[in-house]
């Protein structure tokens, strides 16, 4: 295990020796009701089940169903199977085309959450029983242990991954469970709960304690080998999210400490790492310096460009990239055009994008669902609907089937600029093509609610089909209701989050901390604070200062508020010097004395 650090320079030349050797005038409570009772009515959603009993019972929405819901029906009586063959690898087109709108997604942990669909009742059993105990015991970890060692639960490797997922964002909870599951009999870490743990611990910059345990993995001289390439790959991205970039460049060098074989696509892994987290600068040097190791290609080349274009968004490095492909004679592919293209969409460059893309068309380079996606939306947030949609239609002709991707891409700018009646049929069309709506789906329609009742019933139905909300639901939620001063629905989606199994991570202690600060709840707001502090979540900076500040002035107050009630006649708190009585007073008085001067001395006057 090396902890050495080096200059950036040193490493990119050591790294080549080492491995040498229009407005709509429909009302959107109307729209989202009816979207609502839409996916009650689709026969694409799931059964529902006795998991979902603890959510918010709301009455039934009072508007009419519209056709939406008819044409749905006729689905029912006359069902369909979906029309897209690739509707199992639906979620991870979506991870591809995440960046179309460009929301952060949250991040991904390494913890794999069993869906709730998937679990039986014994398990969800155990989990309540496990959590139960963390909430009663986390802030000390001693009785934390001292309970488990009691709770009778045998674990498993399904609960010990659901716990792990769910106490996340809190380590210290996180490894005293660990510990306790590892030293139980007739179980064992596996390597899916030792990477959940890994990762924790990286998330909170704990990586001795992660290195040690990636020792504990190798199994010393009798046990097996529990380490492999993802191991590693899991370190690099949390040196990486931190902007560690020289030991994230050591922990690549682990490659060979373990004995794999480093491959072109475990360097590429080493650049994407880097880029996913904006060390896009970095991941370009280290890839010009190990031409010579790794040979220049378009996918090495499709990563920095993507860095540029979409994590970073400047459209001008992106450009520059462009260019250095071209002249370093790199071919360019489908993922290359939809880097850029995707980049100048969000930066609503209409006619760079449709430029592009005619360009595909004339060096007969066929687009791939992503540029299509990517044009789509552009074309939609421009108020071309019709000509998004006919783009939709010709992409099913050239035998790439719209996801669901493709119809958040029509969806969310629809949204954003009311075009409800619009909305409201793409949504209608994506049911009946099979696709289940996604978070972002969601996030388009909550965005344009305007009561608390609307938000807790379209939640309700979120969860109803299966849909389970994310951190940045709640978050995106917390900042609407703190907007609208409606703190008991803040607090409630607080106290709903944390039943869903989300722990609250930095992101969310932000948000919750900033909106009671700006809504006049000072103490309330350094409450969340101190227990941000506790689970060793770094403050945002502006607010640390700005609950400082308010701290500091508060003592004052109360120090001043203090001595004014010991220099009120009359009063009952008694001082126990006489002397000290006197001082007091003098200094409460102005100063009334004359100073004289005699025979160049000054004295006070008599």
């Amino acid at each position: 295990m090396m902890r050495r650090k080096f200059s950036f320079s040193s490493l990119s030349i050591n790294l080549i020796t080492r491995l040498n050797s229009p407005p709509c005038n429909s009302n959107p409570t109307q729209f989202i009701s009816q979207c609502s009772n839409s996916i009650i009515a689709s026969p694409f959603h799931p059964p529902l089940t006795n998991s979902h009993s603890h959510f918010l019972i709301l009455p039934p929405f009072s508007f009419p169903i519209s056709s939406l819901t008819s044409s749905i029906n006729e689905n029912i009586s006359n069902p369909q199977t979906s029309t897209n063959p690739d509707n199992e690898n639906t979620h991870n087109d979506d991870e591809e085309d995440d960046d179309i709108d460009g929301e952060n997604t949250e991040e991904d942990d390494g913890c794999l959450r069993v869906h709730s669909g998937a679990k039986d009742e014994s398990l969800n059993q155990n989990v309540g029983v496990i959590m139960e105990i963390v909430r009663e015991q986390r802030s000390n970890c001693s009785l934390l242990k001292e309970h488990l060692e009691n709770c009778g639960v045998a674990p498993t490797s399904e609960l010990v991954v659901e716990v792990l997922s769910r106490v996340r964002n809190d380590w210290e909870v996180a490894f005293t469970f660990f510990l306790w599951a590892g030293k139980q009999s007739n179980y064992k870490h596996s390597v899916r709960e030792y990477h959940s743990m890994i990762s924790i611990l990286g998330k909170m910059r704990k990586f001795d304690t992660a290195w040690a345990l990636i020792d504990e993995m190798r199994g010393g001289k009798t046990g097996p080998n529990l380490v492999t390439k993802q191991t590693l790959l899991i370190m690099i991205r949390r040196y990486c999210a931190v902007h560690d970039v020289g030991r994230a460049i050591n922990a690549f060098y682990g490659h060979k400490k373990f004995k794999f074989e480093v491959r072109m696509e475990d360097f590429q892994n080493l650049l994407s790492a880097l880029c996913r987290y904006k060390n896009v600068k970095d991941a370009e040097h280290l890839l010009f310096c190990n031409k010579d190791v790794f040979a220049l290609n378009t996918k090495s080349f499709n990563i920095i460009l993507n860095g540029w274009c979409n994590v970073v968004g400047n459209a001008r490095e992106g450009r520059r990239i462009w260019r250095e492909m071209n002249e370093r004679r790199i071919p360019r592919d489908a993922v290359s055009y939809a880097c850029l293209i995707s980049c100048y969409s969000k930066s609503k460059r209409m006619n760079d994008v449709l430029k592009l893309f005619d360009q595909m068309k004339t060096l007969d380079i066929v687009p791939d669902r992503k540029v299509y996606n990517a044009v789509i939306h552009t074309l939609a947030k421009g108020r071309l609907v019709k000509e998004a949609r006919n783009l939709m239609k010709t992409m099913e002709e050239k035998g790439i089937h719209p996801n669901a991707v493709t119809y958040n891409s029509l969806i969310m700018p629809l949204c954003k600029t009311r075009q409800l009646d619009e909305a409201q049929e793409v949504f209608h069309q994506m049911l009946e093509r099979g696709l289940i709506p996604t978070v972002r789906t969601y996030h388009a329609f909550f965005r344009i609610l305007r009561t608390g009742e609307d938000v807790f019933a379209l939640l309700q139905k979120m969860n109803i089909m299966g849909c389970d909300p994310s951190h940045d639901t709640y978050i995106m939620l917390i900042r609407k209701f703190c907007r609208w001063r409606q703190l008991d629905n803040v607090y409630k989606l607080w106290d709903q989050m944390r039943e869903n199994g989300l722990d609250p991570d930095r992101s969310s202690y932000i948000v919750m901390i900033h909106g009671l600060f700006l809504n006049g709840m000072l103490d309330e707001a350094y409450k969340y604070y101190l227990e941000m502090k506790e689970k060793d979540l770094l403050p945002e900076p502006k607010i640390e200062e700005m609950l400082q500040t308010w701290l500091l002035g508060k003592q004052d107050a109360e120090s001043k508020e203090n001595r004014a009630e010991f220099s009120q006649p009359g009063s009952k708190t008694k001082v126990g010097s006489k002397n000290f009585d006197l001082e007091r007073d003098l200094r409460m008085k102005p100063e009334t004395r004359r100073v004289v001067r005699e025979q160049g001395y000054s004295f006070w006057e008599k």
